[in-house]
């Protein structure tokens, strides 16, 4: 077990984190994919709407690569296909039958794993509608089935406030993750499973299998920042990574025959009114998740996938295929009386100027900026908190300049999107956003 000291990061303190408690979620009576959050994939429909449909029956395949599919997360009728411009997909809701019925796979013993070959291997996964869990660095595409890896990470849990912690999604899962561990060994010789120095559980229930511990604050847990401190060959920047509940799934597909539904999320955030685990499925409605446990409905701010990371989207959309967080926080345009001369106590802040960097205690956040955007200060907070070590103010000047080449010599490939430069920017410019948006662009245009 190899300890990994991450230097740089931020220790946030944001309220509103979730307790471990599990809570089962009952049945929803719709699901649906988000085909517009699946990043980089070009999705064609294989259904239309009043198709029936069982669980695992294929919803839409990406045009780069069609045998790269997407399955139905319920059983019952397409309910709603929603277009946006251009006729981008942005849902396909399923309404779920009381008895839903499922497509069936290949079941694989722990024996016949050891047999089969690892072409035939990933073909069962992507018929199963898993591939895509599987994804590469730097730029975090679907990994691509042709390709060797270098190494492939497995990242057990995150040092942000809001996603799901191991013990909430391990306990009682250990012998199926083993299973899912001796799939990883079929697809690639070198793996890593990581966790953080502070999940004791992790440690103790995984002790032999755990391979990296890492020492820090967030987002030290990501495969990105792990990659970048340990790597010593230019090869290893296209490791594949996928995260601990995940892998579960995939040993559920191949252990099972059906395709995977269940998923624990969290519902976290200072206008949660329960903030804990949720066990319930793959697409649930936001609204499912938040009935009775909101505290302020019409003022609240819905954020998918993570504080940092994730999205705002509206209190009747889904989870995302990849999201296991929901995080509700105040939309913060309640203005302040004579807030420019109160010392901010309880203000989160990175800077000095606010007394909030001296209290330890944890703090509400709201979505407001607190100033509007202006010119680059040259501050250096943000590469002070790059656990990646890029000169973000730097790279996003090469960007607006167009010198995509200098960009590449900071490092903007090494970006993690842990979304920290454009946290503690005092300037308010959307530096991550920026940055993975040109990352995006390199990427397609290399493609």
């Amino acid at each position: 077990m190899i300890s990994v000291q991450i230097k740089k990061g931020y220790g946030t303190k944001i309220a509103g984190g979730p307790s471990p408690e599990v809570e089962p979620l009952e049945k929803p009576a719709q699901v649906a994919l988000l085909p517009e959050k699946i990043p980089f994939v070009k999705p064609r429909l294989k259904v239309k709407i009043g198709d029936k449909v069982k669980v695992g029956t294929p919803v839409f395949e990406d045009k780069r690569n069609p045998n790269l599919i997407f399955l139905s997360p319920g059983g019952g009728k397409i309910a709603n296909i929603d277009l946006g411009p251009r006729r981008v997909i942005k849902k396909v809701v399923v309404a779920l039958d009381q008895d839903e019925e499922y497509e069936t796979f290949p079941i694989f013993t722990e024996a016949q794993l050891e047999n089969i070959e690892r072409k035939s291997l990933i073909k069962t996964i992507m018929t199963g509608g898993l591939w895509s869990l599987f994804r590469e660095l730097p730029f975090r595409d679907v990994a691509d089935p042709d390709a060797i890896p270098p190494c492939i990470i497995v990242s057990l849990d995150a040092n942000e406030p809001f996603q799901p912690v191991p013990k909430a999604y391990l306990k009682g899962n250990i012998a199926l993750f083993e299973f899912g561990i001796k799939i990883l060994q079929k697809l690639s010789q070198n793996l890593i499973i990581s966790t953080s120095s502070d999940n004791s559980y992790v440690i103790e229930q995984l002790n032999s299998h755990v391979t990296h511990v890492c020492q820090g604050v967030y987002p030290a847990e990501d495969p990105g920042v792990l990659l970048y401190h340990i790597k010593k060959t230019q090869a290893e920047n296209q490791t594949w990574f996928i995260n601990g509940q995940d892998l579960l799934l995939v040993a559920m597909l191949l252990g099972t025959g059906k395709y995977p539904v269940a998923r624990t999320v969290v519902l976290g955030g200072t206008l949660a009114r329960e903030k804990k685990h949720f066990f319930t499925r793959i697409g649930v409605p936001l609204g499912h998740l938040t009935k009775g446990r909101t505290v302020n409905v019409d003022n609240s701010r819905y954020i998918v996938g993570g504080i940092f990371r994730g999205y705002s989207d509206k209190k009747d959309s889904y989870m995302g295929f990849y999201e296991t967080s929901l995080v509700l926080i105040p939309e913060g345009n309640e203005k302040e009386f004579f807030g420019f001369a109160r010392p901010g106590f309880n203000k989160p802040s990175r800077s000095r100027v606010f007394l909030s960097f001296f209290n330890k205690s944890l703090l509400p956040m709201d979505c407001n900026c607190h100033g509007e955007e202006r010119a680059c200060i040259n501050c250096g907070f943000c590469a002070e908190t790059c656990p990646v070590d890029i000169l973000p103010q730097f790279t996003y000047k090469c960007i607006l300049s167009d010198e995509i080449e200098e960009a590449l010599a900071h490092g903007m490939l090494d970006c993690v999107e842990c979304g920290l430069c454009t946290y503690v920017c005092p300037s308010k410019i959307e530096l991550c956003d920026v940055i993975k948006n040109t990352k995006k662009a390199y990427y397609l245009e290399q493609l």
